[in-house]
């Protein structure tokens, strides 16, 4: 049998994506037939035997699993945390497949979280070259003006030299005390869219993801999930073709 990226086998046992597994092999953690791998080796998965962690990877075709989570605040997004916070795993664990989180979604923050076993589709979505839009429902505590608006729409420094893309911004409700906005970026910086916020001025009160591509929070109640529909999946899958992010205005300056 054809060799085979020892990353990709492992993503494709349904273990954890392939940067996830690129990780692990870097950290030592992957070993064939008992000696440790570097990024790069391939294996035979019918007859070489693969371990990560010291646990046996199976080269059987593995049932695929895709899942929609409402992810409430006070959650983290790893599969383990080693400070003892609550972890989505919790959420899922009647789930019989080794399903893991697609990116991430900070701890104060609520909404969308897909969870799947396919360690390409999940490659496909994080890859920074995919730009797959992702949707938020932001709550801030300040009036937000024009100026603000156009000046995240455009970009913003979130740290020395790190410039965010260009986005959409819209104002979905302006009150005295509040003011809701709906964010649309495409990409996936670390808390992108607080540090997005926190650059001009704003303070967040609550961030709810609500779509991820093609697939929309809808009626999930916190704590719930669904199996993808077909249409979600297919969606999902078209999205991974890559959306075109909006354009940087010309002449605007990066702020």
């Amino acid at each position: 049998m054809e060799l085979v990226r020892i990353q990709k086998i492992i993503a494709d046992s349904g273990y954890c994506s392939r940067r996830k597994a690129e990780q692990l092999i870097a950290d030592g953690e992957v070993k064939v037939n008992g000696h440790p791998v570097s990024l790069g080796d391939k294996a035979d998965p019918r007859s070489d035997l693969i371990t990560v962690c010291g646990e046996k990877i199976s080269a059987e075709p593995t049932a695929l699993r895709y899942i929609k989570l409402y992810k409430p605040r006070g959650y983290v997004t790893t599969m383990s945390d080693e400070l003892g916070r609550k972890s989505v795993t919790e959420l899922i664990k009647d789930i019989p497949e080794r399903v893991y989180p697609v990116g991430r979604l900070d701890k104060d923050s609520e909404g969308l979280l897909l969870l799947t076993n396919d360690g390409q589709l999940a490659n496909d979505i994080m890859h920074p070259r995919r730009h797959i839009a992702k949707t938020y429902r932001v709550t801030v505590a300040e009036k937000v003006s024009e100026d603000m608006i156009n000046t995240l729409m455009a970009g913003v420094e979130i740290d020395e030299g790190v410039v965010t893309a260009p986005c959409v911004v819209t104002v979905k409700a302006d009150e005295p005390e509040r003011t809701v906005l709906e964010f649309t970026i495409y990409e996936g910086k670390n808390r992108q869219i607080r540090r997005m916020c926190e650059a001009v001025g704003l303070t967040v009160k609550r961030l709810r993801r609500t779509a991820v591509g093609g697939v929309k929070l809808g009626m999930l109640r916190p704590g719930a999930y669904a199996d993808l529909t077909e249409q979600e999946l297919r969606a999902l899958r078209t999205a991974v073709g890559g959306p075109t992010p909006p354009r940087r205005p010309k002449g605007g300056k990066r702020r």
